[in-house]
């Protein structure tokens, strides 16, 4: 499983890749636009503190394959080769999708809602697909499910491509993912720290450092190596 944070906001990816193993950063105009500052500076800025080993998905906005490609083009010149360009699928994304495979580009095919989308846009040469899960949910169908169907496809078809599930409001959608075997999960800060957050942890960590502290004070493992 890889895990993604989904935002722009240069502080939350700095705590995230502190402490998190953190695969990558995904954006949209929506997450870009929230942070209300310059979209070049912004970019960059987030790609020096990802550096060129982690993934950085960046969705596209043109309406044309034409303008796609290009912004792709322009967007790599900027990043370099860890860019996932982000692309809607439609008929524009999928001819897009087509050309900048050939061309070599990583490609993140969004906004997926189906099956047979994930599956055309495999096909087309996307690298990740992004399936909506929690949008499914609020339209009274199964995201989980469409996730794990998915994952099926391309496991039938022998296919490269990889599910990136997207959309969550709970921990507990991310867990039901992993267990129908998505491949990767992109949430937000919040879910990020849901994930690893359960309130007997903290009682034993709570614990442990209540007996260490009736026997030995504050002093720490190190502070006794020195007294050694």
């Amino acid at each position: 499983m890889l895990y993604i944070v989904d935002t722009a906001n240069i502080e939350k990816i700095r705590h995230a890749i502190e402490y998190f193993p953190i695969a990558g950063v995904t954006t949209n105009p929506t997450i870009i636009s929230k942070e209300h500052t310059d979209f070049i500076k912004l970019i960059k800025e987030i790609e020096s503190i990802i550096g060129n080993n982690r993934m950085f998905h960046i969705q596209l906005t043109g309406s044309t394959s034409d303008t796609m490609f290009r912004e792709a083009q322009a967007l790599r010149d900027i990043i370099g080769d860890n860019l996932y360009v982000k692309i809607p699928v439609s008929e524009e994304g999928l001819k897009a999708t087509m050309a900048l495979h050939r061309e070599g580009f990583h490609i993140t095919e969004t906004a997926i809602f189906t099956q047979q989308q994930a599956l055309m846009a495999a096909m087309a040469g996307a690298d990740f697909v992004a399936p909506y899960v929690n949008r499914l949910d609020n339209i009274i169908s199964d995201g989980v499910n469409v996730v794990g169907e998915i994952v099926e496809l391309f496991r039938q078809y022998s296919l490269p491509t990889k599910v990136l599930a997207a959309s969550f409001k709970t921990a507990e959608q991310v867990h039901k993912i992993s267990m129908v075997g998505g491949h990767a999960v992109t949430v937000n800060p919040d879910i990020l720290e849901n994930l690893i957050y359960h309130p007997l942890t903290m009682y034993a960590i709570d614990d442990f450092t209540a007996d260490w502290e009736g026997v030995y004070g504050k002093k720490t493992i190190l502070d006794m190596i020195k007294e050694q």
